[in-house]
Formats: C-alpha cells, sequence, structure tokens
C-alpha cells in the first residue's frame, strides 16, 4: 500500500503523515498548512509552491511523525532518489506492459512502442495529476463547501462530489469530528470505498484494531 502510494507522487508516507497530523491540531487557524481560510488557491495548490520552514522534516517529524520513522522501510523512503526510483520503476512498467501486449497480438514494433507512450502517459501522468486535484481537493473544496454532521469549530464538510472522487475523504467533517475513526461515511449515502477496502483486509488479517466511529451523525 506504501509502494502504491509513493506511485502517486504526493511526497513520503511520514511526510504525509506529519502534514496531516499537523492540519488537525491547528486545522483553519494561522499553523494549518493548507487553510483556504488565506484563499481557495491556497489550500488547493497554493501551499506546496512556497517554501514554508515550519514544513520542513527537521520542524514535522519530531513532532508528528516518529512513530511513522520507527519502521525502518518507512525511514528508507525518506531519501528521496529511492522514493523517485519506485516512482520511475512503476512508470517503466506501465510502457512495458503496454509495449509487451502490443507486441504479444502481433502488432509491429512502431505500433508497441506508439500503445506503450499512450499507456504511459494516461496509467502514469494524466493519472497522477487527476488525483494530484482530488487529493487537494479535499484540503480546499471539503473545508468551504458541503454539509455538516457534526459541529467541529474548524471549517470541515462533507462534500458529495469529492466524498465519490476521493474514495470516502470527502464525509470531511466527519473525519474531523472523530480522526481516529477508519470509517469516514456515517449516512448511508456517504460512500466510503476506503473503509470497505479496510474492513476486507481486516477480513484476511492484514489489518488489525479497526477503529469505529465514537461520534455517530445527529
Amino acid at each position: 500500500m506504501a509502494v502504491l502510494a509513493v506511485c502517486c507522487f504526493q511526497e513520503s508516507p511520514a511526510k504525509w503523515v506529519a502534514v496531516h497530523r499537523r492540519h488537525h491540531e491547528h486545522s483553519d487557524d494561522e499553523p494549518d498548512p493548507h487553510s483556504p481560510v488565506r484563499s481557495f488557491l491556497w489550500a488547493h495548490v497554493g501551499w506546496l509552491l512556497v517554501k514554508n520552514s515550519d514544513l520542513s522534516p527537521y520542524e514535522l517529524y519530531g513532532r508528528y511523525a516518529k512513530d511513522v520513522l520507527r519502521d525502518p522501510f518507512y525511514k528508507k523512503l525518506e531519501d528521496y532518489r529511492y522514493y523517485l526510483s519506485l516512482f520511475i520503476a512503476h512508470a517503466i512498467l506501465f510502457f512495458a506492459v503496454g509495449f509487451g501486449w502490443e507486441l504479444l497480438i502481433g502488432s509491429t514494433v512502431g505500433a508497441a512502442f506508439q500503445f506503450g507512450l499512450s499507456v504511459l502517459i494516461w496509467g502514469v501522468f494524466v493519472r497522477v495529476v487527476l488525483v494530484w486535484h482530488i487529493t487537494w481537493s479535499v484540503n480546499s473544496i471539503t473545508h468551504i463547501w458541503g454539509y455538516k454532521n457534526f459541529e467541529t469549530g474548524e471549517n470541515s464538510r462533507n462534500n458529495f462530489v469529492i466524498g465519490l472522487l476521493a474514495s470516502g475523504e470527502g464525509w470531511h467533517n466527519n473525519h474531523h469530528a472523530d480522526p481516529r475513526s477508519a470509517k469516514h461515511g456515517h449516512y448511508w449515502w456517504e460512500i466510503d470505498v476506503t473503509y470497505l477496502v479496510i474492513q476486507a483486509l481486516g477480513s484476511v488479517g492484514l489489518a488489525w484494531r479497526i477503529t469505529s466511529p465514537k461520534r455517530l451523525q445527529k
């Protein structure tokens, strides 16, 4: 799962966890790394384009991600060469599968190369950019537009569109009300694909101590 996350090219797992925990500690206050209180554009992508010493690994990891970095695999992913090599390897794999498939069905080398490039562009580059914007929308859209099941003292919202696009992450007000819960969707229409995956992993012993919501919807 961590390797698949790296293939989304959105920083290392430790950096992701640290920024996310800081967001929850200071949600929609000044120290929040990506609050739309500043602006929609800042929350969506601007915070990633400006150097912020508060978000340096030295500042973040000691407070927010020491537990993650105890795992040697996650610690190794902090080496950007290793992190980048995983991303490049998966891109090569996408191209190779497309290229090999076309050769297997009898196409010419030129046609196979063209199809391999198509798989690379759509399966890697376009996919990565789309996933970026879906992820960023949780930071921006779900702190501006949507409905609330809970009063949480900040601006988190449940947004139906982002809830579906982000596999359940868009039920963001539910998440802020109970951050430790693995289940973000509370009502029947709040479809939570991520939680279904976690349940499936739990059923075969690959996930445990799965936390249920402590706060239920009104």
